[in-house]
C-alpha cells in the first residue's frame, strides 16, 4: 500500500508530461514550417524582406552580445528591453493599484458606477499614442510622459474588470456577512476581495499586454534607450534584420509578461477561472 501510494503521484505526472511534450513538438514543427516558408519566399535576387538565415547572419553580434554598452543609445538589446520593462513596471504597477482601488469603490456603489461608467467607456477607447501629446504638455519630460501613457492605457481593463467583479459578488455572501455582523474591513478581506480576485487578474492580464504595446509605440516617438526607440532607429538606418530581431524579442517578452501574471493569478486563486 505504501509503495502504491508513493507511485501514484509520480504516475499522475506522466500524462501531463506527454501532453506538454506533444504540444512542444507540435509548436516546434509549426515553427520550422513557418521559417521554411519564410526562407523560400525571401530567397529571390531582390527580396522585399530578409530571409531567416539573412536575419541571423546580419544580427549575430546583437544576439551573442546583448549586454554591450558603448554609451548613449548605443547599447545591446538587453539594455533596451530592460529600460522598456522598467517603464512598464512603474506604469503598470500604478495602474494596478489605482485601478483596483477605484474599481472596488465604484463597483460597490451603483449610483457612482452608473455616473462614471460612460466616461470610462469613452476614455478606454482612446488609442495609447493619442495620450502622448497631452502627457508631454503636462509633464514636459519624456520619461514621466511614457510612464503616464502606460498608466492610462493599462488602468481601464483593471478598473472595469474589478468593478464588474465587485458587482458579481453573490447576494448570499452579503447576507451572510450581515448575519455574522462582519465589519467593513472583515467583509472586504474575507468576502469581497476573494470573490473579486479572478476578475482582477483578468483585467491585469489584459492590462500588462496593453502596457507592453503602449511603451513600444511611445518609445518610437520619445526616443532614448528602449526597445521602441531601437526599432525606430533601425528603421531610419534601413536595418530591417535588426527590426525583425527586435520584434521577435518584443513578442517573447510580451508572452512572458502574460504568463507571469497568469502564474501569479493561479497562485492567488488556486483552481480559479484563469485563461490559458
Amino acid at each position: 500500500m505504501a509503495v502504491s501510494s508513493q507511485l501514484r503521484p509520480q504516475s499522475a505526472w506522466i500524462p501531463k508530461l506527454k501532453t506538454q511534450g506533444r504540444k512542444a513538438l507540435t509548436s516546434l514543427i509549426a515553427l520550422v514550417i513557418v521559417l521554411a516558408i519564410w526562407q523560400l519566399l525571401c530567397s529571390g535576387p531582390e527580396p522585399v524582406l530578409p530571409a531567416p538565415l539573412t536575419v541571423l547572419n546580419d544580427t549575430w553580434e546583437l544576439i551573442v552580445d546583448p549586454f554591450f554598452d558603448n554609451g548613449g543609445t548605443d547599447k545591446g538589446l538587453f539594455w533596451h528591453l530592460f529600460a522598456s520593462l522598467q517603464r512598464v513596471a512603474i506604469g503598470f504597477t500604478l495602474a494596478a493599484i489605482v485601478g483596483i482601488l477605484v474599481g472596488v469603490i465604484i463597483g460597490s456603489n451603483a449610483i457612482i458606477y452608473d455616473a462614471l461608467d460612460p466616461i470610462f467607456q469613452v476614455l478606454r477607447t482612446v488609442p495609447p499614442l493619442a495620450w502622448l501629446p497631452i502627457s508631454l504638455a503636462a509633464f514636459r519630460d519624456n520619461e514621466p510622459s511614457a510612464i503616464f501613457v502606460i498608466f492610462i492605457t493599462a488602468i481601464w481593463p483593471v478598473l472595469i474588470n474589478t468593478a464588474v467583479g465587485v458587482q458579481q459578488v453573490p447576494s448570499d455572501y452579503k447576507n451572510v456577512s450581515r448575519v455574522l455582523q462582519l465589519s467593513k474591513f472583515e467583509y472586504f478581506f474575507n468576502v469581497l476581495f476573494p470573490a473579486t480576485v479572478p476578475y482582477i487578474f483578468t483585467g491585469l492580464r489584459i492590462g500588462v499586454g496593453l502596457s507592453w504595446l503602449a511603451i513600444v509605440a511611445a518609445e518610437m516617438l520619445i526616443g532614448g534607450v528602449g526597445i521602441g526607440f531601437f526599432i525606430w532607429d533601425a528603421w531610419n538606418s534601413s536595418l530591417i534584420s535588426e527590426i525583425i530581431l527586435a520584434l521577435i524579442y518584443v513578442g517573447i517578452v510580451g508572452l512572458l509578461l502574460d504568463k507571469l501574471v497568469l502564474m501569479i493569478g493561479r497562485l492567488v486563486v488556486p483552481g480559479g477561472q484563469q485563461g490559458t
